[in-house]
């Protein structure tokens, strides 16, 4: 989402009214399939998804919603005293440096048990831009990409009652890059630990056409931005990933610890957006100062934190609407 995006949707919420359910069933529904399906630009159509579904969720319900961010954190190291794994020196590391230390990381996780297609992914996340846009926005997509379910005035003190969506993710075609919790991971599945191998997977795969105006870098960097974004990462998968983010130009190591909206505490990682001449203009990927996952992402224009989301916490439950 781009600032002007952001721009449109603090505007909508400055002054208006909050509508009854039934008025505002319509517009959401078409809002909601639009943020799915639209499309959009080569690099902003896929990663972008999280920020345009919690833009469409404010719009439509007209509300100013502000968060009350939970205190404790769901992972060891992003609160309390700022700390990083044992011997990590920011100051003293590269971006691929850095990025092969959490492969290695993450590499030597356990494999995961994959989800029941009927189990649901829940996530609560902050959504930051400048202080009028930050908001917490808690949402549960079915793993199998069919229903989408969320409150309808995310952070405020009656959040009303869950609603849920149909939105059929897998049965889209693949037009646009909008796959499933379970498409995204099962392809993660398939990747090699390794750069290299991993960058030809996803050409081979191609999941987003190549933009010709855009060079390969540029194209893979899209490619790899997707998947990690993915709500459920193998962690050879993320290895791979990492190791052939590493391969990118232009990356570069913030050298001390970032605190989120959230108030916890991350490794970040800036790339250059691709498409972008000239300028600060850089994608900040946020990440666990202990466990290496990802934790976040965040645009930078001209220097600053444009917009982003951090997750507060990230699971799988049984039932939309359960939060552990």
């Amino acid at each position: 989402m781009t600032v002007d995006e952001m721009t449109q949707v603090r505007e909508l919420r400055a002054d208006a009214p909050v509508a009854d359910r039934a008025r505002l069933a319509p517009g959401r529904a078409r809002l909601l399939e639009t943020a799915l399906t639209g499309k959009r630009s080569r690099v902003a159509r896929g990663r972008r998804r999280p920020l345009m579904i919690a833009a469409v969720f404010v719009a439509v319900t007209a509300v100013v919603a502000t968060a009350t961010l939970l205190i404790d954190g769901h992972r060891a190291g992003r609160e309390g005293t700022p700390a990083t794994a044992p011997g990590l020196d920011l100051k003293g590391m590269s971006a691929p440096e850095l990025l092969e230390f959490a492969a290695r990381t993450v590499q030597e996780q356990p494999p995961l048990t994959e989800p029941r297609a009927d189990q649901w992914i829940y996530a609560k996340e902050t959504q930051e831009g400048d202080d009028d846009a930050d908001f917490a926005l808690e949402k549960w997509l079915r793993y199998d990409g069919a229903e989408l379910a969320f409150h309808p005035r995310p952070g405020a003190e009656d959040p009303g009652e869950l609603e849920t969506i149909e939105v059929n993710l897998e049965g889209r075609g693949d037009e646009y890059d909008d796959r499933s919790p379970r498409q995204m991971y099962r392809f993660l599945s398939t990747l090699p630990a390794d750069g290299e191998g991993t960058l030809e997977a996803l050409r081979e795969e191609n999941a987003l056409v190549d933009d010709k105006s855009l060079t390969q870098a540029e194209n893979d960097y899209a490619e790899i931005s997707v998947l990690l974004d993915a709500y459920v990462q193998p962690p050879k998968g993320l290895a791979g990933l990492y190791r052939a983010l590493a391969t990118m130009p232009g990356g570069e190591l913030v050298d001390h610890l970032v605190e989120d909206e959230a108030g916890q505490y991350a490794v970040a990682v800036r790339f250059p957006e691709p498409g972008r001449k000239g300028g600060k203009h850089a994608d900040e990927w946020l990440l666990d100062p202990v466990t290496f996952e990802i934790v976040g992402e965040r645009m930078i224009e001209d220097g600053e934190v444009a917009g982003g989301n951090a997750y507060i916490v990230k699971a799988v439950v049984d039932e939309a609407g359960r939060r552990a």
